[in-house]
């Protein structure tokens, strides 16, 4: 195997706990994006174990997955667009956001088994999903033979506390709660509240709080809310790969595509069986591998399937050795935040776009 990333459900579910006990309340998981490039099955299930209450996932075809799977937990998902097979949703017990009166007329119109269960979606100041002008036109009518079981919006700014964006937005979702109530509708699960504003903002939990980044033990934003550490999350993702192949270069010679770096001395350098191919940024030019206890910097241009790393002189690595391309940090191994850093991005970015050629294997981290 020349890549892995080794996924710790141990930590996953510990972060859980922590999540719902910081919360005060109930918790949906937020699974999307194969949850989080961690494994969408193997992490739902943990995450339930650990006392979610909720799973939430952006596609149809996600939520169909776990259903397929045999997840039996309430499911919503929140990206299901106009023209979408609303009856199989429905049929499946699976959740549906509606953020418009079309999305509605839709799902009042599927032919399906049983009683669609919404989630209404508003947009309280972020611009994205979510009914705006058309709140107001909003009538008993619309919502004529479906189940409205939750109201929702989503925080711009959570991960900056000090933002009078997220009062703004709490204020707006207050008023749609009591919009709501006025044409007979309560008794709903409300929720607003991410990762950010779960860790920071106890006012916007209301019913249920959705925790994405932060349930892989990642933080929302190192720089405003701090390190994963200092907030009590655990990683739950290591990234490692082998040495495809250890040489001595001399100083000038130049390394990869366009021959963007030059060496700057006699040195080792260490080819690393992954590329972007398997989801390293392209862009990283900080970043690099741990490797015999130290850091290994990135030097010229990440290839699809291979990238280049400096070793040093002194280097007693081996062709075929496994080096760590991101872990938890507690060794000095880069994180997936110095990988974000490095990319001019973010944690989020980094995991997610772990590809399907590094398989996932469920195990404790390997240091």
């Amino acid at each position: 195997m020349r890549a892995e990333a080794i996924v710790d459900l141990s930590a996953i579910k510990a972060n859980v706990q922590l999540l719902k006990k910081t919360a005060g309340t109930n918790l949906c998981a937020v699974v999307k994006a194969d949850a989080y490039g961690h494994g969408l099955v193997e992490v739902a299930t943990a995450a339930l174990s650990a006392g979610a209450d909720y799973l939430g996932v952006a596609l149809l075809e996600e939520a169909l997955t776990l259903r397929a799977e045999g997840v039996k937990a309430p499911l919503i998902a929140w990206l299901v667009q106009p023209g979408s097979d609303f009856a199989t949703a429905i049929d499946n017990d699976i959740e549906l956001a509606a953020a418009s009166l079309t999305a509605l007329s839709e799902i009042q119109s599927a032919k399906a088994s049983k009683r669609a269960r919404v989630h209404l979606e508003v947009d309280t100041g972020m611009s994205r999903g979510g009914f705006l002008g058309e709140w107001a036109e909003l009538t008993p009518a619309h919502l004529e033979g479906i189940d409205v079981v939750g109201l929702f919006s989503h925080f711009a700014r959570a991960d900056e506390p000090d933002e009078k964006q997220n009062t703004d937005q709490l204020e707006r979702f207050e008023a749609a709660i009591a919009h709501l109530n006025s044409l007979g509708v309560s008794g709903v699960i409300r929720h607003l509240s991410n990762s950010a504003a779960t860790l920071k903002h106890s006012a916007a939990a209301f019913d249920m709080v959705r925790t994405g980044i932060a349930m892989y033990g990642l933080t929302p934003d190192i720089t405003t809310l701090g390190t994963s550490q200092s907030l009590g999350l655990r990683p739950a993702m290591q990234v490692r790969a082998a040495l495809h192949l250890v040489k001595d270069v001399p100083a000038g010679s130049p390394v990869g595509y366009g021959a963007t770096e030059v060496t700057s001395r006699d040195t080792k350098l260490g080819i690393v069986a992954m590329g972007y191919a398997d989801g390293i940024p392209r862009i990283a030019r900080t970043a690099g591998v741990w490797v015999n206890g130290k850091r290994a910097p990135i030097i010229g241009r990440v290839s699809m399937d291979q990238c280049v790393v400096d070793l040093g002189p002194e280097s007693t690595a081996k062709s075929g050795e496994w080096v760590v391309v991101f872990g938890n940090g507690s060794h000095g191994e880069y994180t997936a935040d110095d990988w974000g850093a490095a990319s001019q991005s973010i944690n989020y970015e980094i995991v997610t776009r772990i590809g399907p050629r590094v398989p996932r294997i469920y195990a404790p981290h390997v240091y």
